[in-house]
Order: structure tokens, then C-alpha cells, then sequence
């Protein structure tokens, strides 16, 4: 199983690559552009983009898998869609072919003939790229092929990539926007029961070389099965005042415990009455950030304890690999309607985020969102410590939305 993953971590660095490739220039980067089809659209933004990058991305990680494990690429789904339309109104569908040649031959039907952007793309696309960690060496347990399910966002925060602020600063290592807010997310999950297994978070914009102008990147990843919990950073617990740890204080529900106890990462079109509740329980620990994939990842990292968001605009493909990687640590990702709804005292299970069922009644996208909101979290005991905190400060109509 060590294969797979180490795999995944292998398309999620060429994937990087392809990513940065794709922004190095401007010229090409204005060429790679175009607007996402009605049905596609994510209604969160008046404005939703789809790049040639997106798409290459998500091809090269279905090809590089169905390569590697036959059968494999065809449970891979994703937000995008291979057909891109070039300037002169042909419909092309985008696939990794055999050869650089060949790739560079059909990539210049999309780029209107741009033959030099074409071959730069094509190199990247065809580079082999090799991912170590001793860690992977050590899994030794077999999950079997034939019940896995992928899903893939090529490049999540595609609005932070296309805007590309690099000189963001960050707030307690928190970014609220630009480049490092996009991460390439590929989570696997039981089609069966639609538990996450494994994760892969690939944060391609983490620094950038002050005289190259070249971003270098950081990889995470996490895998949970039958009892077997193993990820690819030890996590650090920040401390709080000085000695206590969060641990020590989520065991405190004094009035204090409840304006410092905890720290939340939230969108910045959180509702009211949510961001109302969160300064009763987080006081000034409140962040706000772009990027679902890279909010979770704020959490895995432990920059906050949870990531909460109300609204049903986040998606199957954005939530998989962090829910895995958080299972990994002892954490998970929860439907914060249910949440809200659900009596602990009688329902002993937290209402996970499943992958594998479609939204009854519902098209397009729609389908696949996370219809009652998320909560992410690393620890259950601190999940439901700020979740009764959170109820006791919502008012009532917000725990029907």
C-alpha cells in the first residue's frame, strides 16, 4: 500500500511542478485562462475560472495512477472536466499522451500554436519526479485496490493562482491570501463506506527565492486503516499563555477557557451569526484565510484547533485528503449541521463527512458539496468541548441553516 501513496506523493510533486511552470511566465499564464461552463461553476464566486493548468494537472495524476495500477485512474474523479476550447472556438479533450511530442503537438492546439509554451509544459508534464520519506517505508499493511476511490482538486484556490500575490504577510503564520493559499489535494476514500483513507495536501507556494523568483514547496500526507494511523509530521501543540497547553485548556470551561480556549480558521464570507458565536469561544483568536484545502491544512499543521464553515460551497474534492491526513492524527472532519442537530449524550458517533454518496435530488457540483457545512478538527475531546461552548452562543434560527 506504501506504493500507492508514495505514488500519490509522487503526482502531487509533478503536479507542483506543473503549477509553478505555469506561473513562472505571465505571458503564458495569461494564455491558460478560461471561464468555467455554467454547470461547473462554483456559486460561491460571480466569477469562476477554469486553467489549462487545472485540467493538465488533473490528467497527468489520472494517467501517471492508471499507469502505475491499472484500474485505478477510471475511480478518479475531480472537479474538472478534459475538454478545453481554444481562441479559435475547437473543442479539444486534454489527455497526457504516450510521448513529449505528442503532448507538445496536442497542447499547441489548445495554446492557438504557441509551440514554446507547449514544449515547456510538455517537459514538465513528462519529468519524472521521485518522492522519499522513510516513514512510507514502514506501512505494511494492504488495503485492497478494488475498493478505493479518489478524489482529486487539482489546484485548489484557483482565484488566489490566478492572482498570484506573492508578498502576502501572514498573521501568526496564518495567510489570508495569495500563492501559499493554494495546495493540490488528492484524498483517497472506501467506496464502500465512504471513509477517507489516505491524504495528500501539496502546498507548491510556500517560499520564494528572493534573486530566482523560484517557489519551492512542502508536501504532507497522512493514511488511516483498520487501526493503522500514520502521517508525515509529529504534530507541535502551541502553547497558550505562557505554560498551558490546549489540552489543558479544553479541560477548562471557565469564562476564560471560553474567550482564549480555542483558535478557529474561517472564510471570509463566514456568516454573522457564526463569526458572532466564534469571538464568545475564540476571542481575538479568530483567522481568516483562502482556500478550503488550505484552512484544513492550517489545522493539520496546528496553526488553529478547527476550521469551521457554514455554508454547502465546499466540495467532496476539497475536503478528502485533509479528513484523511486529520484521521491519521486522531481528528476528522464533521457535518456541522448534524453537529449542531445531535444530542451527544444519546449519539455516541460524530457525524464524519462521507464520500462515496452522491446529494439525493441534486445536479452538477451540487451533488458532491458538503451540504451541511464542515467542521475540521484534530482532537474529539476538543471538538466537542467548542462545540458545546459554540451552541451555547448561537442563537437559535442558525442551528436550522
Amino acid at each position: 500500500m506504501s506504493d500507492i501513496l508514495r505514488e500519490l506523493l509522487c503526482v502531487a510533486e509533478k503536479a507542483a511542478n506543473i503549477a509553478r511552470a505555469c506561473r513562472q511566465q505571465e505571458a503564458l499564464f495569461q494564455l491558460l485562462i478560461e471561464e468555467k461552463k455554467e454547470g461547473e461553476k462554483n456559486k460561491k464566486f460571480a466569477v469562476d475560472f477554469k486553467t489549462l493548468a487545472d485540467v493538465l494537472v488533473q490528467e497527468v495524476i489520472k494517467q501517471n495512477l492508471e499507469n502505475k495500477f491499472p484500474g485505478l485512474g477510471e475511480k478518479i474523479s475531480g472537479e474538472e472536466s478534459n475538454e478545453f476550447t481554444n481562441d479559435l472556438g475547437e473543442k479539444i479533450i486534454l489527455r497526457l499522451c504516450s510521448t513529449e511530442a505528442e503532448t507538445v503537438k496536442l497542447l499547441s492546439k489548445v495554446l492557438n500554436g504557441n509551440k514554446l509554451a507547449s514544449e515547456a509544459l510538455a517537459k514538465v508534464v513528462h519529468q519524472d519526479v521521485s518522492f522519499t520519506d522513510p516513514a512510507l517505508d514502514s506501512i505494511r499493511i494492504n488495503i485492497p485496490q478494488n475498493i478505493l476511490g479518489i478524489w482529486v482538486d487539482p489546484i485548489d484556490s484557483t482565484y488566489q493562482y490566478i492572482k498570484g500575490s506573492a508578498d502576502i504577510k501572514p498573521n501568526q503564520g496564518i495567510f489570508p491570501c495569495g500563492l501559499q493559499c493554494v495546495t493540490i489535494l488528492i484524498g483517497v476514500y472506501d467506496i464502500q463506506t465512504g471513509m477517507p483513507l489516505m491524504g495528500v495536501i501539496n502546498q507548491p507556494f510556500v517560499s520564494q527565492d528572493p534573486n530566482t523568483h523560484r517557489w519551492k514547496g512542502q508536501c504532507y500526507w497522512g493514511l488511516s486503516y483498520m487501526g493503522t494511523n500514520i502521517h508525515s509530521l509529529q504534530l507541535h501543540i502551541p502553547k497558550r499563555n505562557g505554560s498551558e497547553t490546549l489540552s489543558q485548556l479544553t479541560e477548562n470551561t471557565s469564562s476564560e477557557a471560553e474567550s482564549h480556549g480555542f483558535s478557529a480558521v474561517i472564510s471570509t464570507s463566514e456568516k454573522e451569526t457564526i463569526k458572532a458565536a466564534l469571538l464568545h469561544v475564540c476571542g481575538d483568536s479568530i483567522f481568516r484565510a483562502a482556500g478550503a484545502g488550505y484552512k484544513s491544512l492550517c489545522v493539520v499543521q496546528g496553526l488553529v484547533d478547527i476550521y469551521i464553515f457554514s455554508d454547502d460551497t465546499t466540495f467532496k474534492w476539497d475536503s478528502c485528503a485533509a479528513h484523511a491526513i486529520l484521521r491519521s492524527m486522531g481528528g476528522g472532519m464533521v457535518d456541522l449541521k448534524e453537529c449542531l442537530e445531535r444530542n451527544p449524550e444519546k449519539e455516541l458517533n460524530l457525524p464524519q463527512l462521507v464520500y462515496h454518496v452522491p446529494n439525493e435530488g441534486a445536479s452538477g457540483v451540487d451533488q458532491w458539496a458538503n451540504k451541511g457545512g464542515l467542521i475540521a478538527y484534530r482532537s474529539r475531546k476538543q471538538l466537542e468541548t467548542f462545540l458545546s461552548l459554540l451552541i451555547q452562543h448561537l442563537v437559535p434560527a442558525d442551528t436550522n441553516t
